[in-house]
């Protein structure tokens, strides 16, 4: 048997296992994709073999991530067809500056950009102000966002509601794990998850100088300066990357969710 062949073989149960991880069912799969759940069944058997262009419907139609579809196209016997350029080639200029340009305008507010492991690639002002005092070994790249975040000579013992902003980042990251198939992000999750929280960690309340504010959204509550900031974070991804690293980039952007933040950081740049 050819070593074509036998990778063709593998290219079934990658894609059930997907289905399977997405909860649809061959019939389910067959209407999205314009085929059938009998060819459905075949190709997941290994029984037929699927064209490039139905496994990128079926990987499209199970929201299969970029990376993981070019492992399943190697699996049918077909060449990847997603780049994976690295975001200092000059053929990523453009990105890189329209990033710069996004972060820079977010400013004075936190903002900065990470790939798939949490690894920081790019940052504004409003986030180097939130490091001070973190340790110089977590500020040594490649930094990482989560173990600044949670570890206990990181950011964690500035946080006043440390318990709820752990438990919400840990969910985030378990996420994460059940849609995409990396050792790398999960090696993250399980350090980052085993990191001891510091004594101090407080309920989720306003500083003693700030008036009690209804929060629309959980925020992160941290203390900087004398006072204690409070952010809302929201995050964006590209739209139909053609790109490994760009479909692996996301942009975290923190939204002052009171106005004595709002104050204090406009005070900044007065």
């Amino acid at each position: 048997m050819t070593t074509a062949a036998s990778r063709t073989t593998e290219v079934g149960p990658l894609l059930r296992g997907w289905r399977e991880r997405r909860r649809v069912s061959q019939l389910e799969l067959a209407l999205r994709a314009d085929s059938s759940a009998r060819h459905i069944s075949f190709i997941e058997t290994g029984r037929s073999r699927p064209s490039e262009e139905m496994v990128l419907r079926l990987a499209q139609h199970l929201d299969v991530p970029v990376r993981e579809r070019n492992s399943l196209l190697l699996a049918a016997g077909y060449a990847p067809k997603y780049t994976e350029t690295p975001l200092a080639d000059p053929a990523m200029t453009g990105l890189r500056e329209g990033i710069d340009r996004l972060l820079v305008g977010y400013e004075p507010y936190p903002a900065l950009v990470v790939n798939g492991v949490y690894d920081v690639v790019a940052a504004n002002r409003g986030i180097g102000m939130l490091l001070e005092g973190v340790a110089d070994h977590l500020l040594t790249p490649p930094l990482n966002a989560m173990r600044i975040t949670l570890h206990p000579e990181g950011l964690a013992p500035r946080i006043r509601n440390l318990r709820e902003w752990r438990a919400h980042l840990l969910a985030q990251m378990e996420r994460q794990i059940a849609l995409v198939r990396s050792r790398e992000l999960r090696a993250v999750y399980e350090e980052v998850a085993g990191y001891p929280t510091p004594p101090g960690g407080e309920p989720m309340k306003a500083g003693p100088e700030f008036a009690p504010h209804p929060y629309f959204a959980l925020p992160m509550q941290i203390e900087h300066d004398g006072h204690v900031l409070s952010f809302v974070s929201s995050i964006s991804t590209f739209n139909t990357p053609m790109d490994v690293t760009v479909a692996e980039l996301a942009i975290e952007t923190f939204l002052p969710a009171d106005p004595a933040t709002v104050e204090f950081l406009r005070s900044l740049t007065l």
